[in-house]
């Protein structure tokens, strides 16, 4: 066999060898776990094919940010705004560097907006970055602090986040570079206050973040591994060449969050000792959390974290605790993914779903008794649904109300649905909340219209609005998701109106009402599209021509009657031609 016909091994195959001789060796009682990621296994004995690199091109100003995020976070006011504001600034100097020439240039000792987030668990921390780093469209790693503490493993786990960012960019070291890192339970590494000596474990933690957080350079290649070390020599097989493969994390924005429960004490031990001298002990969540919002770096030294790592976290933004009236709102959001996410279990089933108002509100009341915040959402909807989600696909049930009395005895009202499935009562309590959950998103859509309006390309007419709420109570998913379809139907509508002007040289317009017709039609067929064209070179190519020939018009406005009822339509379209111009002749 010559070197052109050598086979370079698969690492499935070597896998499957492996597995054969611990089998055959040990009887089964050893098996070989093979880990989840294998990056580049499908490149092995293959040119690799250039990718497509992505822009930086971010444009989004502050206010716009939080804009956004106000569609989804309910309270957090001033988190969202400290976040929205740092985070926009750092992508705005990256964009500027980049434009101008400034790339690597910078100043000496430069500081990144890197973030500490502090708040008590589920009040939205992780969703927020998500939803930030979904918006810029740049790559997010989420890694847990306590990992790197648990495993004493201090180097190696920091720089695997950095890593991740380069799976997450598809390959793309460059995107990576503008990527996020957001490390969760960071206060978890602070070192015991109460420990005699020096807390190795986790003050080496901090130290190892400190190089990623400022700039340092990370080799994509895992020393001791493998499949890395393969890929090397696979690399340097074909190429001839060792090329070392780094990203670099200046411009990598690092994120901490925690609940940082013991905080709130040494910040009131500070503030005592400046006026009067420490009191009692914090008694309530609510009253930790004020003190929270008065961190200061001071603080957080003396609860456990080196001055070099609180120093590379220059922005610090505190969370609120969430009440009832919070959880219910969260809730009622039509972008949250709580509600959604369960009436997409029972729609695995083809089974609709309808939540009472009632309902939400006793389900808020079920979630705050945990005390876990909006965590405690989705234990208390599994809580009350969970015997339903059973039993309810076995059956002939495809419509379900979530009434406030499902929500304090689902056992009972299960076996109530069950025995008497034709009752009138389950459909006429379905359509009730059908009506509700429409004039109510139809009642969002008008309080935040200028949110929605500045975001949306297309008009919020009345017609529209009510659209809009009438697919929303149809499709299973969220009001933003409802839009972006829409704005999707109806550039595809403009593409349609002018494709008939290239082929047929007439220029049509659908107004608004009419395209609303059409774009309902779409949600409800795939061909629906194809169809309207078929309309318009049916019903309206000749009338349009006939026109244009006889006085010169070739501009047309299609309205909502003419789509009903085109003979109709050219009826008194010729009859207003013919009164303004009483020349004309349609003999």
């Amino acid at each position: 066999m010559n070197e052109k016909d050598e086979k370079f091994p698969d690492p499935k195959e070597i896998e499957h060898e492996i597995s054969d001789f611990l089998s055959k060796r040990f009887g089964g009682q050893v098996k070989l776990i093979s880990p989840v990621v294998l990056p580049q296994e499908a490149s092995f004995g293959k040119e690799e094919e250039p990718r497509k690199k992505k822009k930086t091109d971010f444009s989004l100003k502050p206010e716009e940010l939080e804009a956004y995020l106000d569609q989804y976070i309910i309270k957090q006011d001033q988190a969202k705004a400290i976040l929205a504001t740092k985070i926009c600034t750092h992508f705005n100097r990256i964009k500027h560097a980049v434009s101008s020439g400034e790339k690597n240039k910078g100043i000496v000792g430069e500081i990144k907006n890197n973030i500490l987030m502090i708040g008590p668990t589920g009040v939205g921390k992780t969703y927020l970055i998500k939803l930030i780093a979904r918006k810029i469209g740049v790559p997010f790693v989420k890694g847990d602090a306590t990992k790197f503490s648990e495993t004493g493993y201090v180097g190696g786990d920091v720089e695997d986040l950095v890593r991740d960012l380069v799976h997450e960019a598809d390959g793309d070291i460059e995107r990576a570079q503008y990527g996020i890192v957001y490390i969760d339970e960071i206060d978890k590494i602070a070192s015991s206050t109460n420990f005699i000596g020096h807390d190795v474990s986790r003050t080496g933690v901090q130290r190892a973040l400190l190089k990623p957080m400022e700039e340092t350079d990370v080799d994509l290649k895992v020393p001791h591994d493998p499949i890395s070390m393969l890929e090397e020599i696979e690399r340097y097989r074909k190429t001839g060449k060792r090329k070392k493969r780094v990203v670099n994390t200046k411009n990598i924005l690092f994120v901490m969050s925690g609940a940082f429960d013991k905080l709130s004490e040494f910040i009131k031990k500070r503030i005592a000792d400046q006026s009067i001298g420490f009191g009692a002990s914090l008694s309530s969540r609510s009253e930790r959390v004020d003190y929270l919002t008065h961190v200061k770096p001071e603080d957080l030294i003396k609860f456990g974290f080196e001055t070099e790592f609180i120093g590379r976290l220059p922005v610090v933004s505190v969370f609120e605790e969430l009440t009832k009236d919070d959880l219910y709102a969260i809730l009622k959001n039509p972008n949250n993914p709580v509600i959604v996410s369960k009436k997409l279990d029972f729609k695995a089933y083809d089974i609709s779903v309808k939540f009472e108002d009632r309902a939400l509100r006793a389900l808020a009341d079920l979630a705050y008794e945990e005390h876990t915040g909006a965590r405690g959402l989705v234990s208390a909807i599994e809580k009350v649904l969970l015997q339903l989600e059973k039993k309810l696909p076995s059956t002939a049930v495809k419509k379900l109300s979530v009434t406030e009395e499902v929500v304090k005895d689902p056992k009972g009202m299960l076996q109530k649905i069950i025995s008497t499935p034709d009752d009138s009562r389950w459909t006429q309590s379905y359509e009730r909340l059908v009506h509700d959950e429409k004039e109510w998103v139809k009642q969002y859509v008008e309080n935040n219209r200028a949110v929605v309006a500045e975001k949306s390309k297309v008009g919020l007419t009345p017609s529209r609005i009510d659209l809009i709420a009438d697919l929303y109570t149809r499709e299973t998913c969220e009001l933003n998701a409802v839009m972006a379809k829409i704005e999707s139907y109806y550039d595809q509508i403009k593409k349609v109106e002018a494709y008939f002007y290239k082929t047929h040289k007439l220029n049509i317009r659908l107004d608004e009402d009419a395209i609303d017709i059409v774009i309902q039609k779409m949600f409800s067929s795939p061909s629906a599209l194809g169809d309207f064209y078929k309309q318009l070179t049916t019903n309206f190519e000749y009338g349009f021509k006939l026109i244009r020939d006889k006085v010169g018009e070739d501009t047309f406005v299609i309205t909502k009657e003419a789509l009903e009822n085109p003979e109709g339509f050219f009826n008194n379209l010729v009859k207003k031609i013919y009164s303004e111009t009483p020349d004309s002749s349609f003999a």
